[in-house]
């Protein structure tokens, strides 16, 4: 190329760059303008937001909706069943009304929603119920999965109901037996496990709900039915000759029981959780719903006093944190009762349950059981 060329090219690539760079945009640059617009969505999306606060959370919709949305079984007696009256009731039924009275200060502001087995992790995980406390084992994929698990409200264990004829007295004693059990449950998974372990051949009869399975026990299609020991000792009230079925002593696995609130709402989740705890710890210092009112009013203890809502002299309001009011507490056992009461009342000695406490006593209590309640502080 010659020299006299060169400034020729030069000029031609500065009139390139000159229009590439112009104010007018070429024809069709309208499309500029959308992806401006996807910019400003993308600075307002969800992950540059600060966390949820309780007032936009689970708290501030149940408390504008005024009823607490609570899963439960209802068809399992002591823990929830409609009575003669068609109110719910059970040991499940009252830890929902102690919610309740927690988030709304009423106990009766609850509307229980039944749920099948197979029913309870898509009711949790859709959000159409604000909480779920319908004898639920707690487990690792559960707790992923399904919800967060709080407090364990009733120490379980599977077992297995034979009838009498059968003879067995030990879960060795059902090969080649066949034994009803509820789809959806941990109850079939343990079965099988068990199964394994033992070295013998079970006939499995699956049912997807509560009343079938133990209608069809009752019948004679099963020689035996297996679950929580809680819901065989419940059932069994029920047939009309409870003393023809004997419940094993044999346990199958461990059975932790208790309320589950949805994934993805921490401040709910603590409400839910402190709720169970303040029920247990009511009981480890005295706190009835006979005396509550008494307590709050005269009792210069500063743990009654926390606990309670109570501001002494010249002291500075304890902040829980919660979202919720001071004297929640107060209208949680005045309502509803402490763990002890709730437990009396529905699985007690004056039931048809009699169901001993147990793993379900106190820490503190002789002989110890498995409740403990951290520090309200």
């Amino acid at each position: 190329m010659t020299r006299t060329g060169m400034p020729m090219i030069a000029l031609i690539v500065l009139a390139l760059v000159v229009t590439a760079c112009g104010d007018t945009p070429p024809t069709g640059a309208t499309s500029d303008e959308p992806a401006a617009s996807v910019a400003a969505d993308e600075s307002t999306a969800p992950a540059s937001q600060p966390p949820t606060t309780p007032s936009e959370g689970r708290l501030a919709i149940v408390q504008d909706r005024g009823q607490l949305i609570c899963g439960v079984n209802g068809e399992l007696p002591g823990f929830s069943v409609l009575n003669d009256e068609g109110e719910m009731e059970g040991f499940d039924a009252d830890f929902c009304r102690a919610v309740a009275a927690a988030v709304l200060g009423d106990a009766t502001a609850v509307e229980f929603r039944t749920l099948s087995a197979d029913q309870r992790g898509p009711a949790l995980q859709t959000g159409e119920v604000d909480v779920l406390i319908r004898n639920t084992t707690w487990t690792v994929s559960r707790d992923t999965q399904w919800g967060l698990f709080a407090p364990t409200t009733f120490y379980d264990g599977q077992a297995i109901m034979a009838r009498a004829d059968v003879g067995a007295t030990t879960f060795q004693d059902l090969d080649d037996a066949t034994v009803c059990v509820q789809s959806g449950t941990t109850t079939e998974l343990n079965l099988a496990d068990a199964e394994s372990q033992a070295g013998i051949s079970i006939d499995e009869a699956v049912y997807a709900d509560i009343d079938p399975t133990y209608q069809a026990y009752e019948e004679g299609v099963c020689d035996a039915v297996t679950s929580d020991r809680s819901q065989l000792v419940a059932r069994r009230t029920e047939f009309a000759n409870p003393d023809d079925h004997v419940i094993l002593d044999t346990v199958l696995s461990k059975e932790p029981l208790g309320p589950v609130a949805p994934l993805g709402d921490d401040e709910w989740f603590q409400i839910v959780k402190w709720t169970v705890f303040a029920t247990i710890e009511a009981e480890e210092l005295g706190i009835t719903s006979a005396n509550v009112a008494d307590e709050a009013a005269s009792n210069t203890n500063p743990v009654v006093q926390r606990l309670l809502g109570v501001t002494p002299q010249d002291a500075d309001p304890f902040e829980s944190g919660l979202g919720l009011e001071a004297d929640w507490v107060v209208d949680v056992i005045s309502q509803v009762g402490n763990y002890g009461e709730i437990y009396d009342r529905n699985l007690g000695p004056d039931t048809p349950f009699a169901l001993e406490r147990g793993l379900n006593s106190l820490w503190n209590a002789d002989p110890p059981g498995l409740l403990y309640a951290p520090p309200y502080r």
